[in-house]
């Protein structure tokens, strides 16, 4: 990036349809508005929620799953792709969130999870109880072992989670779980594989759903041989072009069944939508995803992960830009999710930390005031970009990691499976808190919350935060109004004159510019529209802070 230089990204061609410029709302059922006292979130408690997704602006939900599950990862071990899981509620529940989300304004978008199924769903059960060859065992990836007898794992594949990714059953074959041993992984060269998932995308299409965000979308097909693979295994692959991918991820044959799903989907009225969640690097490999005949969106990691400095921030917006344009297709933004440390608190820890899977007590403490303070300058930095945009619950009240959880109220996998090194993702996973005077903080009638919340939640509660000036929820509210009134999601980004420590550009009619620096910067010209902080006394941009600018 050179100074005085003006550098201008554009799409070649008109790119149309809601998606293209949304911003969408992930909503974690079990933690987000528990109706029943249980202390388990639930479609009901969504449903009695979504006023508050209309007044704050976004323009969709997406909700993760809440298909019946045991429960081993959260939902992500389903059962049963049809029904509704009893905690979460029943299809009539799931038909009245729709109804209702539609009456506002609200586009719904369900999660889908291809790589695997539940230990417990019948197809399993059905494969346990066949023999090794039968067609039974063939939706699933069983093989033989290697060594004497078979006593050995048929490769040195790992689980994310931790541990060997093969458990063996009780006839000597042993079955791939790239996560948890109750997440079998799915064969996808079985016919009967592909054909029943055209299927349940019909159920739910039929019912009238918006859409899929399609769970490890780079995981379905893996290479042919099963080759050992004597590299770090980790989700995030293929980061150096020059290296070859791991065989258990982004391998090409996904893409001949996204285009299978693509043509079921474009058969709907609606614009209906596919979004993967495809953790694919670099950007040229992640646009693949997203070529006109495959997915509409894919989750944006790179730019997630991406280091708080304005050259880092600088290349991967560029990069992530100039991929999907090549394929005409919008970029998509994230912050935060499910998976991952809160922003507001990963973004408290010194510039370069690697993003850790989970804090809990004795590990590095974020800086609380500081991490607030840049995740707040990289939303509205974020929010300015063109393309589409997720936030994931919570983030609109600038909420933390809960940092101090105790390690006996972990519940994600990764704790166990990892020989308690790696905390795990329970902890931006808290129920959220809505009224600081109430009972589990308003996320329910009850004090029952199934991880506890931390007593600084009150402080952060929605009823604290609105109509108050500055606050973090006014800050997003203002932000997304603002967002679709300058149309800043279908806008062209143009670099302006920046140095190492700012980033500026323009978006139609806004400047806007981020201080990534140590000083105070004088700011560009341009009437003040939106800050994330309050400007110095002499009118200078403070530090880690972002402005947006009226500037015809």
């Amino acid at each position: 990036m050179n100074d005085n230089a003006t550098q201008q990204t554009a799409p070649s061609a008109p790119i149309t349809g809601w998606w293209t410029e949304a911003v969408i709302y992930q909503i974690y059922p079990r933690s987000f508005a528990d109706s029943n006292g249980d202390g388990i979130g639930d479609l009901p408690g969504i449903t009695a929620r979504l006023e508050h997704l209309a007044e704050l602006g976004v323009d969709a939900v997406w909700l993760s799953p809440f298909y019946p599950s045991p429960q081993a990862d959260a939902g992500y071990d389903v059962a049963d792709y049809r029904d509704v899981e009893p905690l979460f509620g029943t299809l009539a529940d799931a038909d009245e969130l729709i109804a209702q989300a539609r009456a506002r304004g609200l586009r719904v978008i369900v999660d889908l999870v291809p790589n695997h199924t539940s230990s417990a769903h019948r197809w399993f059960q059905a494969a346990l109880a066949a023999a090794p060859g039968s067609p039974e065992r063939q939706r699933y990836v069983f093989r033989d072992g290697r060594g004497p007898d078979g006593v050995e794992p048929p490769n040195d594949w790992q689980s994310v989670f931790g541990g060997p990714a093969w458990t063996r059953v009780p006839d000597g074959q042993w079955y791939l779980h790239l996560f948890d041993t109750a997440q079998p992984d799915l064969n996808w060269d079985d016919p009967e594989v592909r054909a029943e998932f055209l299927d349940v995308l019909r159920f739910w299409l039929d019912r009238g759903v918006d859409g899929f965000r399609v769970d490890v979308a780079h995981g379905l097909v893996k290479q042919a041989d099963l080759a050992d693979w004597r590299e770090p295994q980790e989700i995030l692959s293929g980061q150096e072009a020059d290296k070859p991918r791991p065989p258990m991820w982004d391998q090409d044959g996904v893409h001949e069944i996204y285009r299978d799903w693509r043509r079921l989907l474009d058969g709907y009225p609606g614009e209906r939508v596919l979004v993967a969640e495809a953790w694919v690097e670099p950007a040229e490999r992640l646009a693949r995803y997203v070529r006109p005949d495959e997915m509409h969106q894919a989750f944006n990691f790179e730019y997630l992960v991406a280091s708080w400095t304005a050259p880092a921030q600088y290349a991967v917006i560029t990069r992530s830009l100039e991929a999907t344009d090549a394929v005409g297709a919008p970029t998509t933004w994230v912050l935060s999710n499910h998976d991952v440390v809160r922003h507001a608190s990963r973004l408290g820890l010194p510039v370069g930390t690697a993003r850790p899977n989970g804090i809990g007590v004795g590990d590095e403490q974020p800086d609380a005031a500081l991490g607030l303070r840049r995740a707040r300058a990289a939303t509205l930095l974020m929010l300015a970009l063109p393309g589409s945009a997720y936030l994931y619950q919570g983030e609109e009240l600038g909420l933390p990691e809960h940092t101090s959880l105790p390690d006996e109220a972990r519940q994600d996998p990764t704790w166990e499976r990892s020989g308690h090194t790696q905390r795990g993702r329970d902890g931006c996973r808290v129920p959220i808190p809505w009224e600081a005077d109430a009972p589990s903080y308003g996320f329910g009638p009850t004090d029952a919350s199934w991880l506890p919340q931390p007593p600084v939640w009150a402080e952060y509660a929605r009823d604290r935060q609105r109509d108050v000036p500055g606050s973090t929820y006014e800050m997003y509210r203002t932000a997304l109004r603002l967002r679709r009134t300058h149309g800043l999601g279908r806008g062209t980004l143009e670099w302006l004159a920046s140095d190492d420590d700012v980033l500026t550009f323009r978006n139609g009619d806004l400047v806007v510019s981020t201080n990534f620096g140590p000083e105070a910067i004088p700011l560009p010209d341009g009437k003040l529209v939106h800050s994330s902080a309050p400007l110095n006394e002499d009118g200078s941009l403070p530090t880690d802070a972002t402005v947006w600018l009226h500037s015809p």
